[in-house]
């Protein structure tokens, strides 16, 4: 598949099939996502993925609440990928401070956006999570203090092939070249 292509068909994906994601599949996602470049090779990311019924349900269900329930749809995905962020190398710390920029986040987007190409090529589709309970999921699993749960990514077979249309701003109100002249 060419890349606009799978840019074209990779959507977040809300209803899933009840059928099970082949281990094989994920494992090309992730290492999809470990491929993916990180500034001073820094690589400040670590993945858990869960298949497990009850244990995924368990992590799901922080995703959602009572009040809140628009995450609800991650029952139905048959497996989750938590994106962790480790601690950004020393180097990477210096950089971010220096340039007041968050390199580690946008290195997490960057494999994120790896991960969910790969599972459109797959045959997969995916949804990032940034709404969810971290210290309950935190403490679901195990994780230490200092880690972050960055995203929660739902990955299965979608429902449906339909590419939703794509709600995006003209190329004119986000392109200019060599100066600040943008339309709105």
């Amino acid at each position: 598949m060419k890349f606009s292509d799978l840019v074209k068909k990779r959507q977040s994906v809300r209803e899933y099939l009840d059928k099970p994601v082949e281990r094989e599949k994920v494992e090309h996602c992730l290492e999809a996502a470990r491929l993916a470049p990180s500034a001073n090779n820094s690589q400040p990311w670590s993945f858990i993925v869960i298949d497990d019924l009850k244990l995924k349900e368990a992590v799901a269900r922080k995703t959602f609440d009572r009040v809140i329930s628009f995450n609800r749809f991650s029952l139905q995905a048959p497996v989750l990928i938590l994106l962790l962020s480790e601690r950004p190398s020393f180097f990477s710390r210096i950089g971010s401070a220096v340039k007041d920029k968050q390199f580690n986040l946008i290195d997490i987007g960057i494999t994120a956006e790896h991960l969910c190409l790969q599972a459109v090529e797959e045959g997969l589709g995916t949804c990032m999570l940034g709404w969810f309970n971290e210290r309950g999921v935190k403490k679901l699993l195990n994780i230490p203090s200092q880690i972050r749960v960055e995203l929660i990514i739902t990955m299965g077979y979608p429902v449906s092939d339909e590419i939703e249309p794509k709600e995006r701003k003209e190329i004119n109100q986000i392109r200019s070249y060599n100066s600040y002249e943008l339309q709105k």
